[in-house]
């Protein structure tokens, strides 16, 4: 019974963080803000989530599912987003005068 107090209340705190990071991708103006506040949702929010699934599950092998997911998205998430991020500052002219290029 407490197992499953204490995985809602991982999976309440990781939807907190999805709603959270939505209004920041609407509010930010500029779209590497917008990025920051996805990548959040991404990292800490997956993980909070899965954490509660696999409190509720228990140890199974849903739970090393769970586990191979959170791996994967903390591999892919981050790279995925500074690629993106570096293709956006080096194809906009507004990022040209905040940022040095290298030769």
């Amino acid at each position: 019974m407490i197992r499953a107090y204490i995985g809602a209340a991982f999976l309440i705190l990781g939807a907190v963080t999805f709603l959270i990071s939505l209004a920041g991708v609407f509010r930010f103006k500029y779209v590497l803000n917008r990025m920051h506040a996805s990548a959040i949702a991404d990292t800490l929010g997956t993980l909070l989530i899965c954490i509660g699934l696999f409190i509720i599950r228990g140890f199974s092998m849903t739970s090393i599912k769970l586990i191979i997911i959170i791996a994967a998205m903390w591999i892919t998430g981050p790279v995925c987003t500074n690629r993106i991020a570096a293709a956006e500052v080096s194809t906009s002219d507004e990022y040209k005068e905040f940022t040095k290029e290298e030769e």
